[in-house]
């Protein structure tokens, strides 16, 4: 099964991203995480540009997205909502088949951040059916260091949550879609 978790900062040293590297290096057998990596290289969205015109680097996206069974997304709020970036990523694949049907869940890496949650729910909750809000992730790791949220993430305690949210989403996945959610 293959995952592919994208953060919503693209912050050199990213609590998100940080978390979600240890995800990829915790994730059980026969379950590959991949990080994408491509979130500031996007070009801001317009219709004008989907199509025929369409960036290569959008199209990298549309490829990890097809290649993946689920979708982890990881985010800071900024100024109390989704950061540009990330919304911009949703936003290219709004018009598109990569993400409609696609199992995606959240994790983050904050004691806080209700309003940009509660923002990407409803996005996410809209651009495809099958947006699992119950399987939920939340690590108080704000103001950490990615060599601290590392160093925390293999202790026995957080190991075992990531375990069981990854767990937990891969067999959701491996049940099929859902209308009734």
């Amino acid at each position: 099964m293959k995952l592919l978790a994208i953060s919503g900062s693209p912050r050199a040293d990213s609590t998100n991203t940080a978390m979600l590297e240890c995800f990829c290096r915790q994730a059980q057998a026969g379950v590959e995480i991949s990080l994408y990596r491509g979130l500031a290289d996007l070009p801001v969205f317009s219709p004008d540009r989907e199509g025929a015109n369409t960036p290569m680097v959008v199209h990298e996206l549309f490829d990890a997205l097809r290649q993946a069974d689920g979708i982890i997304i990881s985010s800071p709020e900024y100024v109390r909502g989704i950061p540009g970036g990330l919304k911009n990523a949703i936003d290219w694949l709004v018009s598109g088949e990569e993400v409609i049907g696609k199992p995606v869940v959240l994790a983050h890496a904050s004691h806080r951040g209700d309003d940009m949650l509660a923002a990407l729910r409803l996005v996410l909750a809209t651009v495809t059916q099958q947006f699992r809000e119950d399987i939920f992730l939340q690590l108080p790791l704000m103001t950490k260091s990615p060599e601290e949220v590392r160093k925390l993430l293999q202790g026995q305690d957080c190991a075992q949550k990531i375990g069981l949210f990854l767990n937990e989403f891969v067999q959701e996945i491996e049940k099929g879609p859902t209308t009734s959610r």
